[in-house]
């Protein structure tokens, strides 16, 4: 919800021999270091993937990992960012673009430089870690830096966001993001009574616009329907406020959506003629003058709603302007943002799995509720496995952020799945996570969607892997680290919506477009419950 749950999404070394560049106590760890190669599955994605670079597979007390110079290179100053930035947003598209890389240099670590370069970002640079195994680096605050890096290589303007810096981009070492945070962790538990409750009401009424548009044309925009939903519905159910019944009316999700737009607009592709959109949003800042009024709007809707809780941060010592800051930008950014980009994704891959997956998830679904008197409850949805799988591998599959960045705090030596790579102090390492999620040396079937996959204790030993959060799914946020102050409440309400959705259908269709943050769901069919 808060410190990391962003709804989208760095310096040339030269290397001396190891024997120059390490200490002696290095070299004998490098030495005496083993790695266990599992075995690589095939796969039956839509596009295949790229082949993980060949390992040698030794008995242990054979195999050792080399120590690797970091390949590529940033190109000719200027020249290089803007030949990236077109093949990233163009010329090959994202994942492409990596994965060419990853073919291109035998390496899942490698430099490259990372969108939107000049004349946003003055340095692009970035050290890409594109594996399960060394991805989880961006996670330690030891080891690197998150100050100002929520978005990527630039930061948007303070002028965004009331002039303050959002927890989201604090480092834990700052002293102003332990009080943040413990802000949102109290607005969490003080509401977590209401979540359930002030979901299914929100949802039931989402799904009779889909019903009545359905019926009228035929079909109905899932995006539409559920930008409204999600926004009432995180109104109610954290701060005892319904939008339509306040100045704001109905005007919030456009009023967001503007908002969001002039913050991570250098980093998505809008769909408009390549040179229209470098030009508008990808080699300029948009000026924040232009949705200060918009902006207004929505604080002065959040101070009105939050009372309590910014008397709870005014007891931790943050003023209440700074608070309601924070919780605007927690509420329609991290979390809105999240169920915007999630949801479409969560609903086009259960589609896709087909009708027998649709009815298994019914029957348990039912089963659980009738057992547990009818009524939906926590425990209730502990004893749905399947439905909770589903969610873990729609997280895991498509994460709602996909990039994460840290600056080097130190040197370090950062493992791959087959070398060691020495990064200096200063360096920015830049993460995408797909790749590290859908790792062939972690997941079998890795670029498939496995409804069951986290069924089970062996399932369940899957989680650690599972990494949405800006952590493992089997951690927890804390006032020291920058994981997702609303983990929880994330995969909750994930859960809420494929358990309200089964209670009320046995299957559903849907056609997936494109669209700048995920997919664009249209609904075609909704078969109402028969059992």
């Amino acid at each position: 919800m808060a410190s990391s749950s962003l709804p989208f999404t760095s310096v040339p070394l030269q290397f001396n021999s190891p024997s120059k560049s390490l200490s002696s106590s290095t070299r004998t760890k490098l030495r005496t270091r083993r790695v266990i190669v599992c075995p690589i599955r095939a796969s039956v994605s839509e596009k295949p993937s790229v082949p993980a670079p060949s390992v040698k597979v030794s008995e242990p007390g054979e195999a050792k990992l080399p120590l690797k110079k970091v390949p590529g290179n940033y190109g000719v100053p200027f020249v290089g960012p803007i030949k990236d930035r077109l093949d990233y947003f163009y010329n090959q598209g994202r994942d492409e673009f990596f994965k060419s890389r990853i073919q291109k240099y035998q390496s899942t670590v490698f430099r490259t430089n990372m969108p939107p370069g000049p004349f946003i970002a003055p340095n692009p640079k970035v050290v890409a870690l594109l594996d399960g195994k060394s991805f989880p680096v961006l996670f330690d605050v030891n080891k690197v830096e998150k100050k100002d890096l929520f978005t990527g290589t630039y930061m948007p303007s303070t002028d965004l966001t009331g002039g303050y810096r959002i927890l989201s981009y604090l480092d834990p070492a700052e002293p102003e993001h332990a009080k943040l945070k413990q802000l949102l962790f109290f607005l969490l538990k003080s509401r977590r009574d209401k979540v359930i409750p002030e979901f299914e009401a929100c949802y039931t009424e989402l799904f009779e616009t889909l019903e009545k548009e359905l019926a009228e044309k035929g079909k109905s925009s899932f995006q539409t329907a559920n930008d409204q939903a999600g926004f009432n519905f995180l109104a109610r159910a954290l701060f005892g406020s319904n939008p339509p019944d306040t100045k704001l009316g109905a005007d919030g999700p456009s009023l967001i959506r503007k908002w969001v737009l002039f913050q991570v607009g250098p980093v998505l592709s809008l769909g408009l003629p390549k040179y229209v959109e470098e030009l508008l949003i990808h080699s300029f800042r948009l000026p924040p003058s232009l949705v200060k009024k918009d902006y207004q709007r929505l604080y002065e809707f959040f101070y009105e709603s939050s009372g309590f809780v910014l008397d709870e941060a005014e007891k931790l010592g943050i003023s209440r302007e700074e608070a309601c800051h924070n919780l605007l930008f927690a509420t329609c950014f991290n979390s809105l943002g999240g169920m915007n980009i999630f949801f479409p994704n969560m609903l086009k891959w259960i589609a896709r799995a087909g009708v027998k997956l649709h009815t298994e998830l019914a029957q348990e679904i039912r089963s659980a509720i009738r057992s547990n008197g009818g009524k939906l409850t926590m425990a209730a949805m502990e004893q749905m496995p399947l439905m909770k799988s589903v969610v873990y591998e729609g997280l895991r599959i498509e994460p709602p952020v996909p990039l994460q960045f840290g600056k080097a705090k130190k040197d370090l030596l950062i493992e791959s799945h087959d070398a060691v790579f020495e990064v200096k102090k200063g360096e920015m390492l830049f993460g995408f996570q797909p790749f590290a999620t859908k790792d062939p040396k972690i997941f079998e079937r890795s670029e498939e969607f496995v409804p069951d996959r986290f069924v089970g204790d062996d399932g369940e030993k899957l989680l650690k892997h599972v990494l949405w959060s800006n952590g493992p799914e089997t951690e927890n946020p804390t006032l020291g680290n920058k994981q997702c102050a609303g983990k929880d409440f994330v995969v909750l309400v994930s859960r809420l919506l494929v358990v309200n959705l089964f209670r009320r259908y046995d299957s559903f269709e849907i056609v997936v477009g494109k669209s700048p943050l995920g997919a664009a769901v249209t609904v075609t069919s909704l078969k109402r419950a028969s059992f």
